[in-house]
C-alpha cells in the first residue's frame, strides 16, 4: 500500500468475522447481489491555507465568495486529476462542492470495492441494515494526496435529531376538553411565542427579522397546515409565501416527524418578518447533509440576506470516527459559512454529558456532540424555564439535565473562548449559549393537526436563529453590515447583562455555576441588551479587502 493513501478516519473499523460488535452493531457477510447496489460518495479535498482562514474568522472578518474562491480553493489540476481517475474507474461524477473542495461520485458496490480497496459487508444498526465498508478506503497517491476524507462508506453512522417529545401532564400543563395540551392559559407550558419573547426580553423591540433569511437543515418538509395552525394559535400574521422549500438530492422525502415542524414554526414565530428556507435532505446520512451544506453555501454566496442557519442534529464525537473524516469535511463547510458571515446555530444534544449512539439516551461515554463542538458554529444548550403565572416574568431558569455539553476531543480551545467560568484546559467547550429546552416546560406545537408540547435543544437552536435575524435587522437599521461569526463577539459579553447567568442545574458530569459552564454556556439571552451591545460601531464586522 506504499503507493496508496489510506483514509483511516473515514470509517470505523469493523471486525473481520460476522457477529455483534461491542457497540451493538450486527455485522454479516454481504450477498453476491450486493455488488450491484449503487452508493454515492463524497471525496473531500483539503482547503488550502485553512489555518489562515480560521484566524481571519476568529478575528471577525467577513469575506466575499470571490475572495474565498481566490485563496482557499484546491488546485484545479488536482481536482481535474481526481475526476478523471474516478471516471476511468467507472464512477459517475454527480456534483462538486463550492470552491472545488469536494467531488460527489456514484458507483456500484463492486466497483467501490475494487477501486478503493475495501471489503463491503452488511451492518444492522437499530433494526436497519446497511451496506458498509469493513475497512478503511485508499486512493493512489497520485490522485489521493489532496484528499483528506472519503465520506459515505458507512451509512449506518449518521446524525440524529435533537427533539424531546416527553411532556408530563401535571398541574402546570393545561389540557383542553380532548385531553390535549392547551396554549390558552397564560404563561403556562406549552409556551407560546409571545411568552418566550417576553422571557428573553425580545418583545416590543421594533424588529421582526425583516430583510433576513433563516436557513433550516433537516431531512423533510413540515405539513403546511401544521405551520399555519401554529401561526393562528400564536396570532402571528405570516403566510406560506415566506417559506421556501428546497429539496436537496434525489429520492423520496420521509413523512414529517416533528423536528422539521418545530424548526419552521419557531424560527418563523420568533422572526415573523424573515424568510425561511428549508433544505430537505431526505436522509440524515452524512453525504446527504454535506450536499445540503454545499447548497446553503452556494445560496448564501449569492443572497446577502441568508445569514443564519439552524441545525438540530448531532452525533457523539466518539461515534464520528477520526478527526480527518466527516468532522474535517463538515468543519471546512462551517468555516466557509462563518467566513461569509452566516451564523450556524447547532443544538448541543438531549442526552446530557453522556449521550449514547442514538443521540437521545444517556449512559454513553462522556463526550460532546458534533456538530455543536465545531469551532465555526454557535452551540446552543438547554434550560428548564418557568414563568410567573401573573406577569410572565422568569420565575426560575435552571440548566436542563438533557442539555448536551462537554469538551471536544477534536477541536482545540479557540482564542475567543475565554472569560469567567471557562474551564482550564486546551479543548473547545460546549455549549456557547442556551435557551428553553425542557420538554416538561415545553414549546407549543401543532403536529399532524394536533396541538402538543415538545422540547429539546432542537427548540433552543431555532429560537436562537430567530434572535440572530432580529439582531441582524437591528444592525441593518443602524447602518451596519450583518454580523460576523458571533462567538468572538459573545464571549466578551460574559457578565455584562447580555445573558442571564444560569447557576443551578446539571447535565450529569457538569454543573451550572457562575459565568460560563458546560451545561448552559454563557447563559440565556437578554435580546434587548444583546442588540444594544452588537449594534455599536466598534462591534461591526470587518470586511476583508
Amino acid at each position: 500500500m506504499s503507493d496508496r493513501k489510506v483514509f483511516t478516519d473515514s470509517v470505523t473499523e469493523l471486525p473481520t468475522q460476522p457477529g455483534v460488535t461491542k457497540s451493538g452493531l450486527m455485522v454479516a457477510h454481504a450477498r453476491s447481489d450486493t455488488r450491484n447496489e449503487t452508493m454515492e460518495l463524497l471525496f473531500s479535498l483539503e482547503m488550502p491555507d485553512k489555518d489562515d482562514l480560521e484566524k481571519r474568522v476568529a478575528e471577525g472578518e467577513v469575506l466575499s465568495a470571490e475572495q474565498l474562491s481566490q485563496k482557499y480553493r484546491p488546485k484545479k489540476a488536482d481536482v481535474d486529476a481526481l475526476k478523471s481517475w474516478l471516471t476511468e474507474q467507472g464512477f459517475t461524477v454527480v456534483g462538486e462542492s463550492p470552491g472545488d473542495t469536494g467531488i460527489y461520485a456514484k458507483a456500484t458496490v463492486g466497483q467501490i470495492e475494487q477501486s478503493l480497496g475495501v471489503q463491503m459487508v452488511k451492518v444492522t444498526n437499530q433494526g436497519i441494515t446497511y451496506t458498509a465498508a469493513q475497512n478503511a478506503p485508499s486512493l493512489p497517491i497520485s490522485v489521493g494526496a489532496p484528499v483528506h476524507a472519503i465520506i459515505g462508506l458507512q451509512p449506518f453512522r449518521h446524525a440524529h435529531k435533537h427533539m424531546a417529545r416527553k411532556l408530563v401532564h401535571g398541574n402546570r400543563v393545561t389540557l383542553d376538553r380532548h385531553g390535549l395540551p392547551s396554549p390558552n392559559i397564560a404563561n403556562s407550558p406549552p409556551y407560546l411565542v409571545a411568552e418566550i419573547l417576553h422571557a428573553y426580553n425580545a418583545n416590543a423591540l421594533g424588529v421582526t427579522g425583516a430583510g433576513q433569511t433563516i436557513a433550516i437543515l433537516i431531512d423533510t418538509f413540515p405539513n403546511d397546515h401544521d405551520i399555519t395552525e401554529f401561526w393562528k394559535a400564536n396570532g402571528i400574521a405570516v403566510d406560506l409565501t415566506r417559506i421556501g422549500k428546497i429539496k436537496v438530492g434525489a429520492g423520496h422525502l420521509p413523512a414529517p416527524e416533528g423536528e422539521e415542524t418545530l424548526d419552521v414554526s419557531w424560527t418563523s414565530g420568533i422572526a415573523p418578518g424573515a424568510k425561511i428556507k428549508i433544505y430537505a435532505t431526505g436522509s440524515l446520512q452524512f453525504v446527504a447533509l454535506d450536499r445540503a451544506l454545499d447548497r446553503i453555501i452556494a445560496d448564501a454566496s449569492n443572497d446577502p440576506s441568508l445569514r443564519q442557519l439552524s441545525i438540530s442534529l448531532g452525533l457523539g464525537e466518539t461515534f464520528m470516527g477520526g478527526p480527518n473524516g466527516e468532522v474535517a469535511t463538515q468543519h471546512q463547510k462551517f468555516l466557509r459559512l462563518a467566513a461569509l458571515g452566516v451564523n450556524v446555530f447547532v443544538s448541543s444534544g438531549d442526552a446530557g454529558s453522556n449521550p449514547n449512539s442514538d443521540g437521545q439516551t444517556p449512559n454513553g461515554p462522556l463526550q460532546a456532540e458534533y456538530a455543536a463542538s465545531d469551532t465555526a458554529v454557535v452551540a446552543v444548550g438547554g434550560t428548564s424555564l418557568r414563568l410567573a403565572p401573573g406577569d410572565g416574568s422568569v420565575a426560575q431558569e435552571d440548566g436542563w439535565p438533557g442539555s448536551g455539553g462537554g469538551d471536544s476531543i477534536f477541536f482545540t480551545r479557540p482564542i475567543w473562548q475565554t472569560g469567567k467560568g471557562v474551564p482550564t484546559g486546551s479543548k473547545r467547550s460546549v455549549p456557547d449559549v442556551s435557551a428553553a429546552a425542557d420538554p416538561n416546560e415545553g414549546a407549543f406545537l401543532v403536529l399532524h393537526g394536533q396541538p402538543t408540547g415538545i422540547g429539546g435543544t432542537s427548540w433552543a437552536a431555532p429560537v436562537w436563529a430567530g434572535f440572530c435575524a432580529l439582531i441582524n435587522e437591528s444592525r441593518q437599521k443602524a447602518g451596519l453590515p450583518a454580523l460576523p461569526y458571533l462567538n468572538p463577539l459573545l464571549y466578551p459579553l460574559n457578565g455584562t447583562g447580555c445573558f442571564r447567568d444560569i447557576t443551578a442545574g446539571s447535565n450529569g458530569e457538569f454543573r451550572d455555576g457562575v459565568g460560563y459552564d458546560r451545561v448552559t454556556g454563557l447563559g440565556a439571552p437578554d435580546v434587548k441588551q444583546l442588540i444594544a451591545a452588537l449594534t455599536q460601531a466598534p462591534m461591526q464586522a470587518s470586511v476583508a479587502a
